[in-house]
């Protein structure tokens, strides 16, 4: 039973806390939020925060998307309940606590069927009827950047040097960018584990605990916001965008990935229910890659979002580029690590650090949904170095080709929801129209002189 909020909000003043942030997701993981005054929290909670249900389909560059139930409604509103639960103080900002928030319809207990923290719900309830429960354990790549006037993004890669894949220290963080992060991470409830430099000039991975799926997506969310935040206040950008440089590698989201019985019980133990299987692994863990592959294609539109996602894709980038899988073999879109037991897992590499979390892992527990009920198998998994096209078939090269795929998964879309995908699909084809309307500095170099 929770606590009564006025009992929350004594606590809160007691400890120096003025102001609560009440903060969701957007549909592509921006986070969406307003500062409320401590004393006003239980109107807050009572009533919820009216927001216009058009910011789901506001863009990056702040134009309004035409999805249904936005401007064609008259831009209605929804309301944001806080979910006291999830508060906790914020450590680089003096009084102030965050929460996250729950999207509602107006006046009613309904979800809305768009926000991303429901469409996670849908696909943990379908695993649910299996019986099973999703644990994960999100891994993210970002880039530190630092203003440069001379550049024409204006900004330039923070401590730039190559060689620094897998140091910490001043070597390749000179300012102790990561060592406040991880304390600030860790004193915020996000159960971080560790951190160290990538393999990209000024890119840097931070790991976080498995747990609940849903859990596990809150705390990827507030992770990436609170990298980014954590990084303003140093006058730094943090960017999580795929492939923000040239010449440079692209930035993941890998999703480790078990699944639980009723007594607890990791499924994919090879020696386990199932007896013992190939490769360590029950039938159950087989029937869950096989799933992830067969749906793959359309699980790209959710998990490689952007335009910008597919420029990090190619032979010898580390980024998966077929559909495969393989044991303990990093070129493979879904790594088997070696540990078994309780520990089995898959590691999912298709995803980049753009994704929303809550829908990333969503298609990803909808498609081992999709595997296990229709006891789907595998092809053999790869032997060597992958990126050899005539051995697999090849992930959608393009964000509309992703889209479309998205589109004609039926199977998949009855699992998250048909609003939700309606709405994904005209937000994210907006971007690609976009996208193809506007003249790049490419095009202008690459043709201006001399045609």
């Amino acid at each position: 039973m929770s606590r009564p909020v006025e009992d929350v909000v004594r606590e809160l003043a007691a400890d120096g806390i003025d102001v609560v942030r009440v903060s969701y997701p957007d549909l592509i993981g921006v986070e969406r939020a307003r500062d409320v005054l401590v004393e006003r929290l239980p109107a807050a909670v009572d009533h919820g925060l009216s927001f216009c249900r058009a910011v789901y389909h506001t863009t990056p560059r702040g134009d309004t998307v035409e999805v249904p139930g936005g401007l064609d409604a008259g831009l209605p509103d929804i309301s944001v309940r806080p979910d006291l639960a999830t508060l906790a103080k914020i450590p680089w900002e003096d009084g102030v606590a965050s929460c996250l928030g729950e999207a509602y319809e107006p006046a009613s207990d309904d979800l809305c069927p768009e926000g991303p923290r429901e469409v996670l719900r849908r696909a943990i309830a379908r695993l649910g009827e299996l019986g099973l429960d999703a644990v994960a354990g999100p891994e993210f790549e970002y880039y530190l950047c630092e203003p440069d006037p001379s550049s024409p993004t204006g900004w330039r890669r923070y401590a730039d040097a190559p060689g620094n894949v897998y140091t910490a220290g001043r070597n390749g963080d000179p300012d102790g960018h990561i060592l406040r992060t991880l304390r600030h991470l860790r004193d915020l409830g996000l159960g971080v584990t560790m951190g160290n430099h990538e393999f990209g000039g000024g890119q840097f991975e931070i790991n976080l605990d498995h747990s609940a799926a849903l859990d596990a997506a809150d705390r990827a969310f507030r992770f990436k916001t609170s990298v980014q935040e954590i990084a303003r206040t140093e006058g730094r950008l943090a960017t999580f965008m795929a492939k923000p440089f040239n010449g440079q590698d692209g930035s993941g989201f890998h999703v480790h990935l078990s699944c639980l019985d009723a007594e607890g019980r990791n499924v994919f133990d090879g020696a386990g229910l199932d007896g013992t299987g190939p490769d360590g692994l029950s039938d159950t863990a087989h029937h869950a890659v096989a799933g992830v592959l067969e749906h793959a294609p359309a699980l790209a539109a959710l998990l490689n979002p952007t335009v910008n996602s597919y420029k990090r894709f190619g032979p010898d980038s580390l980024a998966p580029w077929l559909v495969d899988w393989g044991l303990d073999n990093r070129s493979a879109m879904v790594r088997i690590p070696p540990e078994r037991g309780a520990a089995s897992r898959l590691e999912v590499r298709l995803g980049d650090a753009s994704a929303n979390p809550y829908l990333g892992i969503a298609g990803l527990l909808a498609a081992v949904y999709l595997g296990v009920r229709d006891k789907a198998s595998a092809p053999p998994p790869l032997e060597g170095y992958g990126y050899d096209a005539g051995k697999s078939p090849v992930l959608p090269g393009d964000l509309p080709a992703a889209l479309d795929a998205l589109a004609a998964d039926t199977a998949l879309v009855d699992v998250l929801g048909e609003p939700f995908v309606t709405a994904f699909l005209a937000y994210k084809r907006d971007e690609v129209a976009r996208f193809r309307r506007h003249v790049t500095d490419w095009e202008f170099r690459e043709y201006a002189y001399h045609l």
